[in-house]
């Protein structure tokens, strides 16, 4: 149980983050929270592929930070977001 609140919590930040970084406005804080959570495989999947492996909150942090960021590239070039800040 406590793994899993973790993992909300961990993919809760890097979606934030990643919305944070990536140009244009963010998705709201739920879909922010599943982005997290499947950049969070994305992330170890990329970073396996180059022999990287990552280890503990900060390493799971890092890792989802960067399939995070890649996921949210992703879904803005084929939606209809254009990566404009609207501040």
């Amino acid at each position: 149980m406590s793994s899993t609140i973790w993992l909300l919590i961990v993919g809760a930040v890097a979606g934030w983050l990643a919305g944070s970084v990536v140009k244009g406005h963010g998705f709201g804080i739920w879909v922010d929270m599943i982005v997290g959570v499947i950049g969070a495989y994305i992330g170890s999947f990329l970073l396996s592929l180059i022999g990287i492996a990552t280890f503990g909150l900060i390493g799971q942090l890092i890792s989802s930070f960067i399939g995070a960021v890649v996921l949210v590239s992703i879904i803005r070039m084929f939606s209809g977001n254009k990566m404009t800040n609207r501040d």
